[in-house]
């Protein structure tokens, strides 16, 4: 059973929206046209990452990163390459997108 998670025009190119998914805080960005979705937590602390609701890039919209210890995190893999949680990584969310809207798997 597919779960929708928020609509496509939600989430501007190169930027991030957040949503719920199992009860959880999650997010999304989108780059060069593809959508990466995660859980909402940090694998060091396990708090959310956000600065402001759905602000999760660093300044250049490069890297995701984490507003409590800036933690930078790569946007396609959700690999932490910078910060106390270097090599982990955070919880992909499994989507796809059907007509206008992005759904769970």
């Amino acid at each position: 059973m597919s779960i929708k998670l928020f609509s496509l025009s939600a989430l501007p190119e190169g930027g991030a929206v957040s949503f719920s998914y199992k009860n959880q805080p999650a997010f999304a960005v989108k780059r060069d046209g593809e959508i990466f979705a995660y859980v909402n937590s940090c694998p060091h602390l396990g708090i959310p990452l956000e600065w402001q609701e759905n602000n999760f890039l660093d300044d250049d919209g490069e890297l995701i990163q984490c507003a409590t210890h800036g933690a930078l995190f790569l946007i396609e893999t959700g690999e932490c390459i910078s910060g106390p949680c270097n090599g982990e990584h955070l919880q992909p969310i499994n989507i796809n997108i059907i007509a206008q809207d992005v759904f769970a798997e």
